[in-house]
């Protein structure tokens, strides 16, 4: 009886520590990066960076309500902190590249900044949109919007149908960091 306690025992340990993993996922860079030096970041609730036209349609106000917030993280670079910039990209990047829960949806060089946009969920029913971004004059940095079950077509016609609402202070904050972007 002892061996087989011991063998089952013996088993769950191989069976456990075979089963974790040592990926780093977004969410633990957004906490990582919160409060540290150097890093502007916020969770912003949706309703402080879009305010709705009073003429949207019923759809458009459903497609608002499935997305929970914005979580943003970015790393201005200056030519004080050049090696810590790269361990930032090289960070995201591994993040993006080491884990199959971010699925490509598009890349682009933009005022440049080489822009790389992912989300997780099935085509039709998307729980985030990650927007990841870095630029050798302005720094990396990462946003991510949260929601559930949000669809890209009525993702799409929500930000043609909504204006971003300047007077917030939450996002005048955030955006200082975003300065030349």
């Amino acid at each position: 009886m002892k061996k087989l306690t011991k063998i089952c025992a013996l088993v769950f340990i191989v069976f456990f520590a075979s089963s974790c993993k040592n990926e780093k996922s977004l969410q633990s860079y957004l906490v990582d990066t919160s409060g540290k030096e150097g890093f502007y970041t916020g969770d912003l609730p949706i309703s402080s960076v879009l305010s709705a036209k009073a003429d949207v349609s019923d759809d458009v106000k459903e497609t608002m309500k499935s997305i929970k917030k914005i979580n943003i993280a970015f790393f201005p670079k200056t030519a004080d902190n050049l090696e810590a910039y790269k361990t930032e990209k090289a960070k995201l990047k591994n993040i993006f590249t080491d884990n199959d829960n971010y699925k490509s949806l598009m890349s682009m060089k933009a005022k440049g900044m080489n822009i790389k946009v992912y989300y997780t969920g099935n085509t039709d029913a998307i729980n985030e949109v990650i927007a990841f971004g870095y630029g050798d004059k302005n720094g990396v940095g990462v946003a991510r919007l949260l929601g559930e079950n949000m669809n890209p077509a009525k993702i799409i016609e929500m930000m043609n149908s909504v204006k971003m609402d300047e007077n917030s202070d939450a996002l005048q904050n955030i955006m200082k960091g975003f300065s030349g972007i």
